[in-house]
């Protein structure tokens, strides 16, 4: 008897193993996750050095993940807007928000390089262009717009890329609200850097308001570059720009003094872009409504005996020596 109890005993506890080891076999299988349909995780959110970077933004919609990748949208060339300044604050503060936000819109790599003249000479805008480009070559800069600050794009048809056939002439006599003649190529031209290069930049004997850009039209003729300007733009001289000029407080100086009249009439073959005279005397970067700008006070050069009209005959007059007026500046930046 006891020995039949013994074997029921060892029996039972048999069963009772084997009950236990399935039982714990089966819980093991059943608790494993199912198969997770998530995107797997990849190098773009791992914190390792070694793999690579890419310039992303991430935006969170409806619980999802919205990746951009810039460098397949944004052009491989770089803008350089070069903005001729001087008593404009009130135009750029509108001018520099606006066009950084336009040109982003196109998707156009740009800086903005404000060439502040601050000197006491009269207002040399194609010496502040040729300065400006100078320094926009130390930065990797493609392309160059001639840009006055008064002057916004309105249609978004107007297109800032780069012009690799030509000039390109965005601010048309058939678009610009206020000058029409067909020679006209101010306001706002495009060229990459090696034919501004190719033809001396601008001449730098027109000091006082205007007929520089008519100067360099005559040297991109001589040097064979086809000028080319939108087409197909919807919109007129009415509503293609916005001019902010306002003439009333910001009167411009047509003044003309000694034999200027004529000279300018000229095609300048002795000064250019390998020629212009000037001084950084600083540079601040800041930032307006947000966006990103530059402002170079630009110190430029006057030689008296050959454009003596770089000054209103008063101030002159007022000076004991001439060569007092041709400033001479010792400063770690010159050119």
């Amino acid at each position: 008897m006891g020995r039949r109890w013994r074997l029921s005993t060892i029996r039972l506890s048999i069963i009772c193993l084997t009950i236990i080891f399935l039982s714990t076999l089966y819980l093991s299988f059943s608790s494993l996750p199912e198969p997770c349909n998530c995107p797997s995780t990849s190098s773009t959110h791992l914190e390792d050095d070694n793999a690579p970077k890419q310039r992303t933004i991430t935006e969170t919609a409806q619980n999802k993940s919205i990746v951009v990748d810039e460098t397949e949208h944004w052009g491989p060339h770089k803008l350089g807007i070069i903005v001729p300044f001087r008593d404009r604050f009130e135009e750029l503060t509108e001018f520099v928000p606006y066009m950084h936000q336009y040109l982003n819109r196109q998707k156009i790599r740009h800086k903005i390089y404000v060439m502040n003249q601050a000197d006491h000479f009269r207002f040399n805008r194609a010496s502040l262009i040729n300065s400006g480009f100078l320094i926009s070559q130390k930065e990797s800069v493609d392309y160059i717009a001639m840009h006055d600050v008064d002057l916004l794009p309105i249609n978004q048809e107007l297109r800032y890329e780069y012009p690799e056939k030509g000039p390109y002439h965005i601010a048309s006599p058939k678009l610009h609200p206020k000058y029409h003649y067909d020679k006209f190529v101010g306001g706002i031209l495009l060229l990459n850097k090696f034919d501004f290069i190719k033809i001396n930049g601008l001449s730098n004997r027109y000091w006082g308001w205007g007929m520089e850009d008519d100067e360099f039209y005559v040297r991109m003729m001589e040097a064979g570059l086809q000028i080319s300007r939108p087409e197909n733009i919807t919109t007129g001289t009415e509503n293609t720009f916005k001019h902010i000029h306002d003439k009333r407080k910001r009167q411009r100086d047509y003044n003309r003094y000694y034999n200027q009249k004529q000279e300018m009439k000229r095609r300048d073959r002795l000064t250019g872009v390998d020629t212009v005279q000037y001084t950084i005397d600083n540079q601040h970067d800041i930032t307006i409504s947000g966006a990103p700008v530059t402002v170079y006070n630009i110190l430029l050069e006057c030689d008296l005996l050959a454009t003596p009209w770089c000054i209103h005959p008063d101030v002159l007059a007022a000076s004991k020596r001439k060569e007092r007026i041709v400033e001479k500046y010792d400063r770690p930046i010159k050119h």
